[in-house]
């Protein structure tokens, strides 16, 4: 999960390359020492999770994590695009996952519109098929227009082309590479972007025959599971924007079936709460044939057996642990947002390009954490790096402190750390520029 102030970009949450460097980039022995201090040059990380605004309104000291890097997944957005979700909400400040979470409004209206049904048993098969093989469209109102002229849709979102591969997530994805500036802002002039995956690896089943053009049925009724609060809430406007931007633009074009598709909000919190499963409880009371969400990956490990045992559809804009990639969902479960596993790649790559040779990384106790980490250490490996100049240490983000395992990445003293989590990365950042290795030295 994860991600940032994104202004041209589609984030949140889950991944990609990151890289964070303190005062500049290493040099090729990996570290360059500081002629005035001599004191080691330790590049740090971030990812989706933590490299946002929210994470610099933690810091008061200017320049307190200026030169910091990281990538989440992130495509540029079009000012259209972000002038459309100011519209629905003026006070955002980020674009977070805005245009995961906005396609995936966008294909579940298309898939039941394709099916001819709200059913979302009936629906599901449609939905890989509608992102390759056919007439590119990049709107609901294209895309339906070829749908009920007879043709084949291959919907090209906001968020990129998604061409999604059998397990229901995307073969390829774009990645943001963004940076904080002296006032602990993302610079959004020093955004970059990076492609990870192959759209060759896509499905090539494009499901069933689309229903009769026009097909007229019960109306579509999608829930939301974002993060209204708890660790992941700074993911919620921009999530929030993007999903009912699209139910406006579903609607205006003349809905699904032949009538407006509803909408039915819910807060998902986070994995130290029941809050999702209060209202997942909610939303399938209120018979809701697909759930847009959650954020967290651990928040949807939570739920995803009661969402889709009751042949309800999931799809998530920003779930990134590459767990779901073979779970037995039923064939109900999806995402806009690509897996850790391509988020590792481009991570390992950049770590790599940036030379460093010893790497530590902090990473929060959750399937997020763990799977990004382990999915980059094995690429770190597989790139040349050996295993003992990797130490992998996991937090629980509830602790009291992080001192111990600051602690642990000072002793080990690499050229590079990697921090991946949430909120609770302030702490930690904050931790290792108090030890001298952090952002500000």
């Amino acid at each position: 999960m994860r991600t940032g102030t994104f202004a041209r970009a589609t984030a949140l949450s889950g991944a990609a390359l990151l890289a964070l460097t303190a005062c500049g980039g290493s040099d090729e022995g990996g570290g360059t020492d500081d002629a005035a201090s001599g004191e080691k040059q330790v590049n740090v990380y971030g990812t989706d999770g933590n490299m946002g605004n929210a994470l610099g309104e933690d810091f008061s000291d200017e320049g307190a994590l200026a030169g910091m890097r990281g990538t989440t997944p992130l495509t540029e957005l079009s000012g259209d695009f972000t002038d459309r979700l100011l519209a629905v909400d003026p006070e955002l400040q980020d674009y977070n996952y805005a245009g995961e979470t906005y396609d995936a409004v966008i294909l579940t209206a298309l898939a039941a519109q394709a099916a001819g049904s709200s059913d979302a048993t009936v629906f599901a098969p449609y939905l890989n098929g509608l992102t390759f093989g056919g007439e590119t469209c990049d709107s609901f109102s294209a895309c339906v227009e070829i749908i009920n002229a007879g043709g084949n849709v291959d919907y090209d979102g906001v968020s990129g082309p998604l061409s999604f591969a059998e397990a229901g997530e995307p073969a390829q994805a774009s990645f943001g590479i963004l940076q904080f500036g002296e006032d602990n802002a993302l610079d959004d002039a020093a955004t970059d972007f990076v492609i990870a995956g192959d759209e060759a690896n896509a499905a090539t089943d494009e499901g069933p025959a689309y229903a009769a053009p026009g097909a007229t049925g019960d109306p579509l009724v999608i829930g939301t599971l974002l993060p209204l609060t708890g660790n992941l809430a700074f993911l919620g406007p921009p999530e929030v924007a993007g999903a009912q931007l699209a139910i406006n633009e579903v609607n205006e074009a003349g809905g699904v079936l032949g009538q407006p598709v509803q909408l039915v909000e819910g807060d998902s919190g986070d994995a130290s709460t029941d809050t999702a499963t209060q209202t997942v409880d909610r939303l399938l009371q209120s018979n809701v044939d697909a759930i847009v969400g959650a954020a967290s990956s651990g928040v949807s490990l939570t739920v995803i057996d009661t969402i889709t045992g009751a042949g309800v559809l999931q799809i998530s804009p920003a779930n990134t642990s590459d767990q779901f990639t073979e779970y037995n969902d039923n064939g109900l479960y999806f995402r806009t947002a690509p897996p850790d596993t391509l988020q590792a790649r481009a991570l390992a790559d950049l770590i790599a390009e940036d030379g460093n040779n010893t790497v530590g990384i902090l990473a929060i106790n959750d399937p997020y954490g763990t799977g990004l980490a382990e999915n980059t250490r094995d690429n770190l490996i597989a790139g040349g790096l050996s295993e003992d100049s990797i130490q992998y240490v996991t937090y629980d983000p509830q602790a009291a402190n992080f001192d111990s395992e600051v602690q642990q990445m000072v002793d080990f003293n690499p050229d590079a750390v990697v921090v991946i989590g949430f909120e609770e990365s302030s702490r930690i950042i904050q931790g290792l520029n108090a030890q001298g290795i952090g952002p500000q030295r």
